[in-house]
């Protein structure tokens, strides 16, 4: 597990984190470095302010599509945690353009670690590769993802020559956890949501919830400067062996299973989109250069 250096000296008691887009992988990450540094949230949910406060964290009000409600965010933390997703729609982030605005008023910040997604490569065939691979996204929400990566690439660029700011980015997968809303995978065994036949099957990469949190910490004090790194854990499999597993291990009936000329009828665009990606990561730079040793390594592990 990482930890935050000791609070020895007092420029780091004062380290100040703030997390953009708290939801529950930013609430996990914020657990990880309390009560040793100040975690900041920016929320444009007024009802999520008790919830945040309650976990020991500073509640922000601001709309990262409102520019005008974000400038208490300049010079406020010295290290940004950015987890908030673009827009639902367009192929660009104004978002992210809006918060990098922000921060770059007054300065002050010494790391920003941007989430972003691995369905910027889009469908690689299934082919194993490292970071080094070229981005080849095949739907809008892919391409916003880029838009938001060559975002922070060129704030980070030029931060690093003006004052040694350090932005990198996490490339995350599938996130999951039991204790996760939206990331329990007996949930979608449960509604019987069809997956493919094994000849038309692709693979998919996962990560535990907390894994991620840990990771996203790491980043923040080891992030190399422009740096990106896949956040995915060990697994190797497709994703119908993988819910198979799931339902195996629950006790639950296993889906059905449909050819891609089946899939291409029954299933949403949204649904058929996760279907038609097969790709599988490399995570040497999670183990080596973030130093994170994977708690969950397997959805075996993760779900036992």
């Amino acid at each position: 597990m990482f930890n935050p250096p000791p609070a020895r000296h007092t420029r780091f008691r004062q380290t100040r984190v703030l997390i953009v887009g708290c939801g529950d992988v930013g609430l996990r990450a914020a657990r990880q470095v309390l009560p040793r540094c100040r975690v900041l949230a920016l929320t444009s949910q007024p009802e999520r302010v008790g919830l945040l406060r309650e976990a020991g964290i500073v509640p922000l009000l601001g709309n990262l599509d409102r520019a005008e409600s974000l400038g208490r965010l300049a010079g406020l933390a010295t290290r940004v945690l950015h987890l908030a997703p673009p827009p639902g729609s367009g192929a660009t982030d104004p978002r992210t353009a809006r918060l990098l605005a922000a921060l770059s008023r007054r300065g002050g910040v010494q790391t920003l670690v941007y989430g972003s997604t691995t369905g910027v490569y889009g469908d690689a065939q299934g082919a194993l590769f490292d970071e080094t691979r070229a981005v080849a996204p095949a739907t809008d929400r892919g391409r916003r993802r880029v838009h938001a990566e060559s975002l922070v690439r060129w704030w980070g660029r030029r931060q690093v020559l003006q004052s040694g700011t350090r932005a990198s980015i996490l490339r995350i997968p599938g996130i999951y956890a039991l204790d996760r809303d939206g990331g329990d995978p007996r949930e979608r065994v449960r509604k019987g949501s069809p997956v493919l036949t094994p000849a038309d099957d692709v693979y998919t990469n996962h990560i535990h919830a907390d894994d991620l949190a840990r990771a996203c910490v790491a980043a923040l004090w080891r992030g190399r400067p422009g740096r990106v790194v896949h956040t995915s854990d060990d697994t190797d499999m497709r994703m119908g062996d993988y819910v198979d597993w799931v339902a195996d291990h629950f006790g639950l009936p296993r889906p059905p299973r449909l050819s891609r000329a089946e899939a291409a009828t029954a299933l949403s665009p949204m649904q058929l989109s996760f279907m038609s990606e097969s790709r599988r990561l490399r995570n040497d730079r999670l183990k080596q250069e973030l130093r994170v040793r994977l708690r969950y390594p397997s959805i075996h592990k993760g779900l036992a």
